[in-house]
């Protein structure tokens, strides 16, 4: 076979070399007939056993779930299980049965193709991509109607070869690659996704090497094809050469043995060679991600997205979490981190996520009522989070971080609801911190140019590079179409977080980065130049950009840092980036 390169979205780090072993989606499949009058029921019935069938199936893979396993697989098998249950599935598809006298597998498939049509006119990357999720819930389903639920193959007895399987698909849901973690399996490849996807945190949390977005892989690599991944470029190379080959094991090789090192850093003060203390934090989802980041060396959180609390619980106001459920969830993460800072991001959701069904999706819900604009437009829920957050506070040190700032009056009207959740405490007779610190997600070109009346205002500044960079170009990161176009060095994107790291000092306040810039070890020189002095990470990426801060001089990196910012030749600012590499 010919060899040849696809290019796509490098979501986790690292060289995987195995055989492909492909997935194929059930719904490119599916039988179309229609059913007669007296068998309704019955197929009614067929569909029914499989969706409970699917039920016992995940129920089986969370009772299994390793001890080790990262507490996101468990998170996700949660997430399916209650789309599983949710009427859009469980029953929707049945009336369709009923009415139209769709056989069961044409039913769901329809059914999921209305549901991913209205996920389609949604902008906001994230929920966009949940679409995923359902998709992949369904086809769990088709594969149990057709006879096709085994997704691994059948393992080779000892005395065989069993090269490491690589699973190349269109998209592969987390369950399914629970399921493949026993059984060789060292990397994905998909055709969809991006750096938000639960693929590309799956692989992130499992440390191994992923690319996705790479458009026709699944169609054009074929079963048992030698498949290297290079996590770090988004690069797969289908049948590479002996040479090619060679020397990609090499590098492989090199990689463990600087992995095994890096384990020894845990424990060592994050301190550049000219003895400047930087801060490494952790970003997290859940509570019980708390440990990892403990493990990894994390010196505290620095973006607990929220949000992850209500994901799931769409439908009805009651199921929205109650205030004493998140103060738990907040307390559990406070309690976990021993002592450490714990910063708490509010609800980062609107009308491009809707916590009822029922509600209207704008034209631009990217650019609409989201984040705080949202908790400003429900101030009964943005209370209640408030109320659950400081009562956490009172069980070590928490950070309250206000996202998607942009206005004077946004500023305003949060902390005077923050003083507002404090009298409501002080009349319960409720424990808090009085003195917390509040402050500002920078992720929009507007608040970076008005940095004075931020510093002026908050007790710190947190700067959302992913967003601050989509919203500065226009981009789109999770469309691996217009991919090429996200660029964290475009000098406009630089400039902004320049700009906001000095007015933080000026001010006298912490600056942090909480983006995936913050955890690429090709930029971490870069933003030390710039004078940032606290990043905020995943987990697995700390080690990695602690090892680049111990090997740093600041008074070398500082000087050339102040070139590249004033450099807008975009060939230029990557050439001198690169340069940095070996200062």
């Amino acid at each position: 076979m010919a060899s040849f390169t696809l290019h796509g979205i490098p979501v986790s780090r690292g060289i995987s070399i195995g055989r492909a072993h492909l997935l194929t989606p059930a719904a490119l499949d599916v039988k179309h007939y229609l059913v007669a009058e007296e068998h309704l029921e019955a197929e009614v019935r067929r569909l029914q056993d499989a969706l409970a069938e699917v039920h016992r199936g995940l129920q089986a893979l969370w009772t299994d779930l390793p001890k080790d396993a990262p507490t996101e697989l468990g998170a996700f098998i949660d997430v399916h299980a209650l789309i599983l249950s949710d009427p859009m599935i469980s029953e929707a598809p049945l009336d369709i049965i009923r009415t139209r006298h769709y056989n069961a597998e044409w039913a769901l498939v329809t059914q999921i193709d209305e549901l991913s049509a209205q996920f389609d006119e949604i902008e906001d990357p994230y929920l966009r991509e949940r679409k995923a999720d359902i998709q992949q819930v369904a086809e769990r389903v088709l594969k149990v109607l057709m006879g096709t639920a085994q997704l691994a193959p059948a393992p080779l007895s000892d005395d065989q070869f069993q090269p490491q399987m690589i699973v190349v698909a269109h998209d592969i849901s987390p369950a399914d690659m629970l399921q493949f973690r026993d059984r060789s399996f060292i990397g994905f490849v998909t055709d969809v996704g991006g750096q938000n996807s639960h693929t590309a945190i799956v692989a992130r949390s499992l440390d191994i090497p992923a690319a996705v977005g790479m458009s026709q892989a699944s169609q054009l690599i074929e079963q048992d094809d030698w498949v290297i991944i290079d996590g770090d470029a988004g690069v797969v190379i289908c049948n590479p050469s002996t040479l090619v080959l060679e020397q990609y094991r090499a590098r492989q090789a090199a990689m463990l043995k600087a992995r095994k090192k890096l384990s020894k850093l845990k424990k060592t003060p994050a301190i550049t060679r000219d003895g400047t203390v930087i801060t490494l934090l952790a970003n997290i989802e859940l509570p019980d991600d708390c440990p990892h980041a403990l493990e990894c060396g994390a010196e505290g959180v620095g973006l607990f997205r929220s949000e992850f609390l209500f994901m799931g619980r769409s439908g009805q106001a009651h199921k929205i979490p109650s205030e004493d459920e998140q103060f738990e969830q907040y307390r559990k993460a406070v309690v976990a981190m021993k002592g450490r800072p714990v910063t708490i991001r509010t609800l980062d959701i609107g009308a491009d996520k809707p916590l009822d069904q029922t509600e209207h999706t704008a034209l631009n819900p990217a650019l609409g009522l989201r984040a705080i604009r949202y908790c400003l437009a429900e101030p009964q829920l943005f209370l209640t989070q408030l109320r659950a957050i400081l009562r956490a506070s009172a069980f070590g040190k928490v950070r309250l971080l206000i996202p998607m700032l942009s206005h004077v009056f946004e500023i305003d009207q949060c902390l005077a609801m923050v003083e507002q959740a404090k009298a409501q405490l002080r009349d319960a007779g409720q424990k808090y911190d009085t003195a917390i610190d509040v402050g500002a997600m920078i992720e929009i070109p507007a608040a970076a140019l008005a940095l004075p009346m931020f510093v002026k205002r908050m007790n710190f500044l947190s700067i959302g590079t992913n967003d601050l960079i989509q919203y500065t170009l226009a981009i789109d990161r999770v469309d691996y179409e217009v991919a090429h176009l996200y660029d964290p060095l475009h000098p406009a994107i630089l400039q902004l977080i320049a700009m906001t790291i000095m007015a933080g000092k000026k001010a006298g306040i912490d600056v942090a980065v909480c983006g995936e810039m913050a955890g690429d070890v090709k930029l971490t020189r870069l933003l030390l130049g710039m004078g940032l002095r606290e990043f905020s990470m995943h987990p697995a990426q700390l080690l990695s950009v602690k090892q680049e801060i111990l090997n740093c001089d600041l008074t070398t990196i500082t000087p050339h840092t102040r070139k590249i910012l004033r450099t807008t030749e975009p060939h230029a600012i990557v050439e001198a980036v690169q340069q940095l590499q070996v200062i």
